[in-house]
């Protein structure tokens, strides 16, 4: 087939309906089968592709950091001050994983931790690179890893809280939650900004 099929590149449909599973499902349950079926083509279509369901969902979680990447990066960007990017940044995160259902606990699930998803850390660590630099023109190494973790957890946080319902209970939006998160994110990164006074 080379590649393709009726709809055309199908390794590319089967990354984005298997995205699409997780989302709706979780990684519990993902399945070669179901995302096979979703895409209407033969369960074993896609092992000419992947050679074994870790290798799909290695192919999600990647396409799902890179995408992560691009945002964050774009949204950090547009600001001069290292510490608005930083919140920015946080906020694009929130805003992802509320809009694709996915984020931190698909690109770091442990059955993908091994070497031969090579694609798939390069991607992570192009998303961590997005904080982490920006984190040490905050503050020295120790610290600086420390600011990162935070904003990846608060902003993985806030937009957990939304898709679990807890926000909406109170009526929050998702544009609210992301302010939120953006916020959180700014007062992280003022704790940690070095002092210079003497």
């Amino acid at each position: 087939m080379g590649g393709k099929y009726h709809h055309g590149d199908l390794r590319a449909e089967l990354v984005r309906v298997g995205l699409e599973l997780i989302a709706e499902r979780g990684l519990d349950g993902f399945s070669v089968a179901e995302v096979a079926r979703r895409a209407k083509v033969s369960a074993a279509a896609p092992y000419r592709h992947f050679a074994e369901r870790e290798s799909l969902l290695a192919a999600v979680a990647a396409d799902l950091a890179r995408r992560l990447a691009d945002e964050v990066a774009e949204a950090a960007e547009a600001h001069d001050d290292v510490a608005e990017s930083l919140a920015a940044a946080a906020g694009a995160y929130t805003a992802s994983l509320i809009g694709r259902r996915a984020g931190m606990e698909l690109i770091n699930a442990e059955a993908l931790q091994g070497e031969q998803h090579a694609e798939l850390h390069d991607q992570v660590r192009r998303l961590t690179d997005q904080f982490l630099l920006r984190c040490l023109q905050i503050a020295p190494a120790p610290e600086a890893l420390e600011l990162m973790e935070q904003l990846f957890t608060q902003a993985h946080g806030y937009g957990t809280f939304w898709l679990n319902g807890v926000f909406t209970k109170h009526g929050y939006t998702p544009d609210l939650v992301v302010r939120k998160s953006t916020r959180a994110a700014r007062i992280a990164v003022a704790g940690h900004q070095v002092d210079d006074r003497p």
